[in-house]
């Protein structure tokens, strides 16, 4: 949200797209099981409407919070992850979860879940927010944005939908019965994400309208090379310019395949997003934040409306709130270290081998040849510049606090 990439185990995508099918010792299975056994759990996986597309484009599929995705394609996770920082790429997206919330109480509702001031939202506006929970700690984050058509348009995560949707649906309840006007409507539509400096050069030739006029985290219904009743929204989980286009669901391989007329746009996968999202600094659901996480101590106080803070009138607000003046005992910052690279679950150390804390999400970095990482210390530490180290193979690894984003964003502001 600045889009998010979504998450249902926990686990790092980049990790994903080293599995396959090994051999296995003379107690596990043969082959053929084995490749029955695969054959039987990715039926069992939920499938994008790009599915059978992504396979005849050489699509490696892994298992992704539940469903089967690309992690990439015949260029190399970093081929892939440069192209997109440099021209544009197409990622799937659509197993991300959208929802309309209608009604004259929408805004009211929606402020009843989530820390943004939604109501100070312009028409056709956007907010990244969280949903928290009564204990002050993220249940997800999202994009909720204010549309000009009368309703509420949320994206959250995939690996959360089951759980977004029962809260959601629970809230309804308790509004229905108080006699307020609200409905929600959980979209079957596709979603692909088009990242990159060449995105808008690419769109507008598909687009009537002035993209320059769509500014980061505002959106709008368009057609789009030729098909229509397209919401297209400006911003991206990559760092670079970026949207997000919501596509009926029976046309998205048709818009995909025109995109991928122009030389400048490439598919791209997870693997390549989580490395992109990293390098931007912009947090995993089930890595970086969870339900144990607030979002002071997770640096999202700037998603926590001003009125919000003083009304408190959103879940967990009478934990969060204090801790913004408080402050926390923990705090997630940026790393950088040289040598072996870093990865989830790494312990921090102090420069005396102290335990301050653990890595949440970390890779080499493919633009700036360092190994980055975020992660939670101890707040006395959390200061960019400080020296640490890093626990990896049971060495001690020089490391210091790093100011992110660790690459810049490129957002368009207009």
């Amino acid at each position: 949200m600045w889009a998010r990439m979504t998450v249902g185990t926990g686990g790092s995508v980049l990790r994903a797209s080293r599995v396959g099918l090994r051999g296995c010792g003379p107690a596990g299975p043969g082959r053929r099981q084995q490749q029955r056994q695969a054959s039987g759990s990715e039926a069992a996986l939920k499938k994008t409407p790009l599915f059978d597309f992504h396979r005849q484009q050489g699509g490696k599929m892994v298992e992704f919070a539940g469903w089967s995705m690309p992690v990439q394609y015949k260029d190399s996770h970093i081929s892939s992850h440069m192209h997109t920082r440099q021209h544009c790429s197409i990622f799937d997206v659509s197993h991300m979860l959208q929802t309309k919330v209608h009604g004259r109480d929408r805004v009211k509702f929606m402020e009843s879940l989530v820390v943004a001031d939604v109501a100070e939202l312009k028409d056709n506006q956007g907010s990244l927010s969280l949903f928290t929970n009564d204990q002050g700690g993220i249940m997800d984050d999202l994009i909720v944005t204010k549309t000009d058509q009368g309703y509420l348009y949320v994206v959250s995560n995939a690996g959360c939908t089951d759980k977004d949707s029962a809260h959601m649906k629970a809230r309804l309840a308790e509004f229905k019965a108080a006699g307020f006007d609200v409905d929600l409507e959980f979209l079957d539509e596709a979603l692909i994400a088009l990242q990159g400096p060449s995105m808008s050069q690419v769109l507008q030739e598909g687009l009537k309208d002035d993209l320059s006029k769509l500014t980061f985290m505002t959106s709008t219904l368009a057609m789009v090379f030729g098909v229509p009743n397209c919401r297209v929204t400006r911003c991206g989980y990559t760092g670079e310019d970026g949207v997000e286009i919501s596509v009926p669901k029976g046309r998205v391989v048709e818009l995909t395949e025109k995109l991928l007329t122009n030389g400048e746009v490439k598919l791209a996968g997870l693997g390549a997003r989580d490395s992109l999202r990293l390098e931007a600094g912009l947090c995993l659901y089930g890595n970086d934040i969870d339900e144990t996480t607030t979002p002071v101590e997770a640096t999202l106080v700037w998603t926590i409306g001003k009125r919000r803070r003083k009304t408190k009138d959103f879940p967990g607000a009478n934990i969060i709130v204090p801790q913004i003046k408080a402050k926390t005992d923990r705090k997630r910052v940026g790393l950088m270290s040289s040598g072996p690279p870093v990865r989830q679950h790494t312990p921090i150390l102090s420069p005396d081998g102290t335990l301050i804390g653990e890595v949440t999400s970390g890779c080499p970095s493919p633009c700036l040849k360092k190994n980055i990482a975020m992660g939670y210390v101890d707040a006395a530490f959390a200061k960019n510049g400080t020296d640490i180290q890093v626990e990896v193979r049971k060495k001690a690894v020089p490391a210091t606090i790093t100011k992110m984003p660790f690459v810049p964003t490129n957002y368009y502001s207009g």
